[in-house]
């Protein structure tokens, strides 16, 4: 039985009583329990509790209630789906708000309203208030990730955003944002993760994604299995929720070519009742991103179906200015080191077939390291397919696999050795000596590590180029 939150932090000293600078409002943060970096949490009502989510943002005048918001849940591709949405709407005049997670810096990067993180000041002041509210509550705890949403929804409600774009956490069906009654609902590419949560199967794992559907509210969903699709219309059909799927409801398509202007990328076509999108170039490189891409589109079109004033062709001019940190991006030029937050066996699969698709080098070395909850299996059999080298590094989570444990079982999977790094600096220490400037580094696995990549880069380089390729 999966014990309660006051159970779990009924040992600990009490919450900052005051907030009055930045500082002491990360401490307010950290100081609840943080899902996130937990090996294996129960998905329940005691741990994701909807009921206490609403009582929370009761307690602060249910900001929720006062904008328009698109809410996205799903396996893989809930972030690029969200920037690339986001980007195409800022772009038509619209006043933003973009809620995201996990983060790679700066916690501020979850809040965003055109582009630009909550300040310190705002995120300061709202953390006061919410714990005025946290009081109200008693025993009954909130999350780090209830309170960090209840400061995003506050952040939207202050600031009069036209529209959020809200991307759920774990799962959709008890998850923190799902108390949002948004004009879309849209459901990314689903494949096996977090099975100790949502199921060992993909149907399961599909029904609790497709809990933010609701009745009446539009839904799209990217192309799915056979077995997903049919699950997810089984929730739509229970809510009464208008679904449809692109490339099968709503016409989709995309390429892959190569130009001089651009280089490798893939274009996307999409028509629908209110927009017809003719070979679209893709700003985020890989397959994945195209049907990531063709997602967004599908959003955008159903809420100019519902109102919301949007020019196509200045969308398509906003799609093209869509940067994604953390996804195959290029944070050094020489030797070029790639960092991408794959964290799943579908996720480094597209990475590594996005580099071989997209990147010319003559041999790569990757340094990897991941959570111990994930499909470790899964993402060791892709990782051999595009790796010439590979060095196994903590992730740094607490939730982090033993390297020496990952290479071991790279060994056995694979047939080929592995080298293993206590940290990440020493795997690059190993890495620069394996490559020329024809060669390529991706440190890839895990957000938490493409993070401590980014910060690690910057202090040993003087040249960051901070670009996707």
């Amino acid at each position: 039985m999966a014990r309660s939150l006051s159970m779990r932090t009924s040992t600990r000293k009490k919450a900052p009583s005051t907030i009055r600078t930045y500082k002491s409002a990360l401490n307010f943060l950290n100081y609840w329990t943080d899902y996130e970096k937990m090996a294996r949490v129960g998905y329940n009502t005691a741990n994701f509790n909807l009921a206490r989510m609403n009582r929370l943002l009761s307690g602060v005048g249910n900001p929720h209630k006062g904008f328009r918001s698109v809410h996205i849940a799903g396996t893989k591709g809930k972030g690029s789906t969200a920037t690339m949405l986001a980007s195409m709407l800022i772009n038509c005049g619209l006043k933003v708000g973009l809620y995201t997670s996990p983060h790679l810096i700066d916690v501020r990067e979850r809040i965003q309203i055109n582009g630009e993180m909550i300040s310190e000041s705002d995120l300061t002041r709202i953390m006061a208030k919410i714990a005025q509210a946290v009081k109200k509550l008693g025993k009954d705890e909130p999350t780090y990730f209830e309170i960090l949403t209840t400061a995003a929804f506050l952040c939207f409600a202050e600031k009069k955003v036209d529209l959020a774009i809200v991307e759920a956490g774990v799962g959709g069906r008890l998850d923190s944002t799902n108390v949002v009654k948004p004009e879309v609902c849209a459901i990314t590419s689903i494949s096996i993760d977090h099975v100790y949560q949502l199921g060992d199967s993909l149907a399961k794992i599909a029904e609790e994604k497709a809990g933010i559907l609701k009745s009446g509210i539009p839904a799209v969903s990217a192309p799915q299995p056979n077995e997903v699709r049919q699950a997810i219309q089984r929730v739509a059909d229970k809510v009464k929720a208008p679904l449809r799927f692109t490339g099968q409801d709503i016409e989709f398509s995309f390429r892959f070519e190569s130009t001089r202007a651009l280089g490798p990328h893939n274009r996307v076509s999409l028509t629908t009742s209110s927009s017809r999108f003719e070979h679209l170039p893709v700003p985020l490189l890989g397959d994945h991103q195209a049907i990531n891409c063709g997602l967004a589109l599908s959003i955008m079109a159903i809420l100019k179906e519902r109102g919301l004033e949007i020019e196509d062709q200045a969308a398509i001019e906003g799609l093209s200015k869509a940067r994604l940190p953390g996804r195959m991006e290029i944070v050094h030029d020489n030797p070029r080191i790639l960092v991408d937050g794959a964290h799943n066996a579908a996720s480094v699969e597209a990475l590594m077939r996005a580099i071989g698709q997209n990147i010319p080098y003559d041999s790569m070395v990757v340094i990897f390291g991941c959570q111990a909850d994930k499909d470790v299996s899964g993402m060791l059999g892709h990782i051999r397919l595009g790796a010439d080298k590979v060095i196994f590094t903590a992730a740094g989570s607490p939730r982090a696999m033993d390297p020496v444990e990952l290479a071991a079982e790279y060994t056995e999977r694979t047939g080929k050795m592995a080298q293993v790094a206590e940290t990440l600096e020493d795997a690059l220490d190993i890495a620069e000596r394996a490559v020329t400037r024809e060669d390529i580094i991706c440190i890839t696995g895990s957000f938490y590590l493409v993070g401590h990549a980014k910060k690690v880069v910057d202090k040993r380089y003087d040249t960051v180029v901070d670009a996707l390729v």
